[in-house]
């Protein structure tokens, strides 16, 4: 028996997981004006994310889409952030500014899902974060909102790295020192 040729031969193979799911945030046709007249290129920003609290974004441009969304996801991949999660949500406000895009990320309770929209949602989707209530203001401009967004993903921190920072953490090797008991005033007189 002979094996199927053309279309129906690639079915049968499986396709291994993925470990990044990967979603274009934004696919823009740029052109350069040279003297021999205009080069056109295209730029892609692509972001991507495990689900599991890793995301990473990438901006790449290049002859042809394809190639484009390529070095989009190599660049993704080397700037990796993680996100802190505590509850199912972000540990605590924050408020960042990327040029003239500003957002505010804040927790929320358990069930309320993402409140955000835009770059923003892409970002917390893909990341694994289930529940937050974000804002987008000043700019509508998807790339610097979404670099605001990572530039506040990357100052989140977990209880256990403030914690460590303040020093109020407890150890376990430490032992509280009881403090001795001084003599009362009927010792001192006897």
């Amino acid at each position: 028996m002979r094996k199927p040729r053309g279309r129906g031969r690639r079915r049968d193979q499986k396709r291994e997981p993925r470990e990044f799911e990967q979603k274009i945030l934004e696919l823009a046709r740029v052109t350069r004006v040279t003297k021999g007249g205009k080069r056109m290129r295209f730029r892609t920003c692509l972001i991507i994310g495990d689900r599991k609290g890793r995301v990473g974004m990438g901006v790449a441009k290049g002859a042809d889409v394809a190639m484009s969304i390529e070095k989009a996801f190599r660049k993704a991949k080397k700037n990796l952030v993680h996100i802190p999660l505590i509850e199912e949500t972000v540990p605590h406000e924050v408020r960042m500014k990327f040029g003239a895009a500003k957002i505010i990320l804040k927790p929320a309770p358990k069930g309320t899902g993402l409140k955000s929209g835009g770059a923003v949602r892409m970002v917390l989707e893909l990341g694994g974060v289930p529940n937050a209530v974000t804002k987008i203001l000043g700019s509508s401009n998807k790339i610097n909102n979404a670099k605001a967004t990572f530039a506040a993903l990357r100052t989140l921190k977990s209880v256990k790295e403030v914690e460590a920072k303040k020093g109020t953490g407890k150890k376990k090797d430490e032992k509280k020192e009881v403090p001795k008991k001084t003599e009362t005033k009927e010792k001192q007189a006897a």
